[in-house]
């Protein structure tokens, strides 16, 4: 569809600008721009790369057009053109090379620098460039007895291959090339742990996106006849920019668009005024700030008004978690495959890993073997993930080796590990979340595909490829969802995702790190299941914290503490250790349910919720929910994953601003309030993850918690009153935050959300990823704090929670369908199964 109307459009250019008074010329040169926009669009839109400079290579191509005609081939028309692309493509490999060694802003930097040193270089070499004369002479031949001077021929030629280049990238934006650079786009990271080396992924994209902009130049060069510094100024890079954003950058023909609208815009305010780049600075501006999707967007809004699209339920990851865990899928036939070669082994010795004084791993050796399923266990801090990150290659270690088949894979690159044989799912979900379901493990099967380096067979032709992808997705339980942004799905189905593009890389070893985190117990029953199954069939290496699931389901454990193996053996060795009972497991949670709790609620309402109603895009997540919260009162907020939890505590704190409905808390009502304004009136929030300030220390957490809530909305509670309840966090002041350990991170949220004045304290998934002892030290914490705030809770860790609140409300696609005293669900497991559906 987009070539048709790229070749409608082609045709129709030069009628629509000769009937608005504009020539020939201008629509020749707009097509010149599509084709520099769209090259530049490749690296911007479809890569991630922003480059500040792609004017020095359109005028790096015109340059060395008009040397070679004027030099070597006078009156020429390929060499001049096909020699510009030669010099191009060989000064942007050896600049691709330099600057995509920087990532991000420093990328964008690079690229600006070079621009101003190529026009510096155009404007003074005079003897090679003419200096500010430029170079003249520049002649259009005859071709196969045309006159290219003819400017309606001359449009055509250039309108040809202006199509050809259209077809050329639309062709590689579908290729298996292409649909890696728009995951690299999406998560750099992922991507190379899915096996794409991306630097080389990034280069290819780079030296294609230059190439293109600089045969660009090359037209331009023979449409003026004339080269000069002009094109590699900082302004003219600057303007191609703009034109790929004001058009649409992430779509495939926003830049022609934006070029379209440039031109017009140019001609026709230049009529009116010299400081028209002024005006289209503005509105460039405008663009950014109103809509950073283009004209494209633009367009799409104003096609959703005249054609709304229809509002669905909060119920697509629902999908996912309404599965029964009994449910039986085909193993995918690779893991059988694997199974009859007899499996791999992944020996770990004598491994240390240094953070500059401090050694977060210190000797750790243990053996994963063929057909076991290996847990990693110990408290928050142990040096678990620090393992998994340094087995998967995300740091190489400081001392000791890695070796997956006898193969030595330690100090490898990510990718180079994963083609090897070893893949791993990450502690917080590590995904394309911008892209499907089914897009996110099709990609990671490709990676070991021969053609995943392809630029012009189509992707989704690949029946080898697509065949693994379906295998995977039916195994994993996301049949139905594919269609769905792998952001969209809830926590648990996120999780699916995340394991399930570790799979789909083929692995010959599995590292799961967390994978039950955050998921209700109908969920971590059927994904344990699936963990065992893989692991009958190749070894799987575990890193969990709920320790009942894994002893019933691990082979071989090995605990962890401090940095250092504390045992490594079988369940019963690590069940009963009595040093493993005493840092790792605790009381346990049916001990901590077990105690009676005298509740401290009383009659005052703190917050009363009416008919609340709350969208993301067009999906309803909450669906007329209400709810009252008492003072000193504990309400838990439960469901299955996608049921609205996190979103209704997004809806009170203003994240998620609710559509309709009230929230009456302290004499006015929440809803049309910021979420800074909230926070002030007295409101707490612990998000799910944390979100803490990474780089930052302790002291310098609480501090920004405080800064602008010392408002008298609450009790004051100020680091001497959070030190009674986090007392280590006193001796961690002056740690960044992210060198924490879990439950040490944890109770910093909790101490951020409550410094100020506080009168409510809004907790999500606050035993996420937690060890059970210090599980148990949070739950305390909690206990306790019951008799200074009101507090809603959502988790997962059932018993807890219910142990711990005073009353429930269930969810369910976004609506209450259970209200009442949390005792009998504690109690009753059959009444539990009744209500939330678990």
């Amino acid at each position: 569809m987009e070539l048709v109307v790229a070749a409608i459009g082609i045709v129709v250019l030069p009628f629509l600008f000769q009937a608005i008074g504009l020539t020939f010329d201008s629509a020749t040169i707009c097509l010149i721009l599509v084709i520099a926009a769209l090259g530049l669009n490749l690296l911007v839109g479809y890569t991630g790369l922003v480059s500040f400079g792609h004017g020095a290579w359109f005028g790096i191509g015109a340059y060395a057009a008009a040397l070679i005609q004027l030099n070597w081939t006078p009156g020429g028309l390929f060499a001049p053109v096909l020699g510009a692309v030669a010099v191009v493509a060989l000064l942007a490999v050896v600049a691709g090379f330099l600057f995509l060694r920087r990532r991000g802003v420093y990328f964008s930097l690079l690229t600006l620098a070079f621009t101003a040193m190529t026009f510096a270089t155009a404007f003074r070499w005079t003897a090679l460039t003419g200096g500010e004369n430029g170079l003249g002479g520049i002649q259009r031949p005859m071709l196969l007895g045309i006159d290219l001077n003819d400017q309606r021929v001359f449009y055509t030629l250039v309108g040809v291959l202006t199509f050809l280049v259209a077809m050329g990238l639309w062709r590689l934006l579908g290729s298996p090339l292409g649909r890696t650079l728009v995951a690299i786009r999406e998560n750099e990271q992922r991507a190379s742990f899915s096996g794409y080396p991306t630097r080389y992924y990034k280069l290819v994209a780079f030296v294609i996106s230059t190439v293109v902009t600089g045969f660009a130049g090359s037209l331009f060069v023979l449409q003026n006849r004339f080269a000069s510094a002009e094109p590699t100024s900082i302004a003219f890079s600057g303007e191609l920019l703009a034109i790929v954003v004001i058009g649409g950058m992430r779509s495939f023909l926003g830049p022609a668009l934006g070029a379209v609208f440039y031109i017009l815009f140019r001609e026709y305010l230049s009529m009116w005024t010299a400081n028209w780049l002024l005006w289209f600075g503005l509105l460039f501006v405008g663009f950014i700030l109103f809509s950073p999707t283009g004209l494209i967007g633009v367009g799409a809004r104003l096609w959703a008004m005249i054609r709304p699209p229809p509002a669905e339920e909060a119920a697509m990851a629902n999908r996912v978690s309404s599965r029964r865990a009994e449910e039986d899928t085909t193993v995918p036939a690779f893991l059988r495959e694997v199974a009859r070669g007899g499996g791999a082994t992944l020996i770990c010795e004598g491994l240390v890993k240094r953070f500059g004084g401090l050694a977060a791993v210190s000797e750790v050796s243990f053996t994963v073997r063929s057909r076991t399923l290996h847990a990693l266990i110990g408290p928050n801090g142990a040096g678990k993930t620090t393992v998994f990150n340094l087995v998967s290659g995300m740091f190489p270690p400081s001392a000791g080796t890695v070796r997956l088949d006898g193969k030595l894979v330690s100090g490898l690159s990510p990718h180079r590990i994963c083609q090897a044989g070893l893949a791993r799912s990450f502690q917080i979900t590590n995904l394309f979340p911008d892209l499907s379901v089914a897009e996110n493990i099709r990609l990671a099967s490709q990676a070991r595909h021969a053609h995943r380096f392809n630029a012009w067979r189509r992707a989704d032709g690949i029946e080898e490829i697509n065949e693994d992808s379906r295998e995977i997705i039916t195994f994993m339980g996301l049949d139905g969802t594919e269609r769905a942004l792998a952001g969209s799905l809830s926590y648990g189905g996120q999780r699916l995702v995340d394991m399930g593009i570790a799979l789909a890389s083929r692995p010959s070893i599995l590292l799961l790190d967390e994978p039950l985190a955050g998921l209700a117990a109908a969920e971590r029953e059927r994904i344990s299941a699936l963990i065992r199954r893989i692991a009958d069939h190749i070894p799987v290496l575990l890193v969990e914290h709920d320790v009942d699931r894994v002893f019933g389901i691990a082979d071989q454990v090995t605990v962890m503490n401090q940095g250092r193996v504390l045992v490594d053996g079988t369940v019963e060795d690590a069940r009963t250790d009595s040093r493993v009972q005493e840092v790792y497991i605790g009381s346990g949670t049916s001990a901590i349910a077990a105690r009676r709790r005298e509740s401290a609620a009383a009659s005052t309402v703190v917050m009363a919720a009416r008919d609340v109603n709350v969208f993301y895009g067009k999906s309803h997540i909450i669906n007329d929910v209400s709810f009252d919260l008492h003072e000193g009162e504990i309400v838990a907020l439960l469901g299955r994953n996608g049921a609205g939890k996190s979103t209704l505590l997004k809806g009170i704190i203003g994240t998620a601003p609710p559509a309709s409905g009230t929230i009456e808390y302290g004499g006015r009502n929440l809803v049309g309030l910021s979420a800074p304004e909230i926070a002030r009136l007295g409101i707490g929030y612990v998000p799910q993850g944390r979100g803490l300030f990474a780089g930052m220390s302790v002291a310098e957490n609480l501090m920004l918690g405080r800064l602008r809530r010392r408002t008298g909305a609450g009790k004051h509670w100020d680091e001497d009153r959070i030190f009674e309840f986090f007392p280590r966090l006193r001796e961690r002041l002056d740690t960044p935050a992210d060198y924490l350990s879990g439950g040490e991170q944890q109770m910093v949220a909790v101490a951020r959300a409550l410094h100020g004045d506080v009168r409510v304290l809004l907790l999500d998934e606050p035993f996420e990823g937690l060890s059970p002892a210090i599980t148990e030290e949070l739950f305390t914490v909690f206990d306790r704090l019951r008799r200074e705030i009101s507090i809603i809770i959502v988790d997962h860790n059932l018993d807890l929670v219910l142990a711990l609140s005073d009353r429930t409300y269930a969810l369910e696609r976004g609506r209450v369908v259970h209200q009442g005293p949390s005792r009998p669900l504690l109690e009753d497991l059959e009444y539990r199964r009744e209500v939330l559906w678990l």
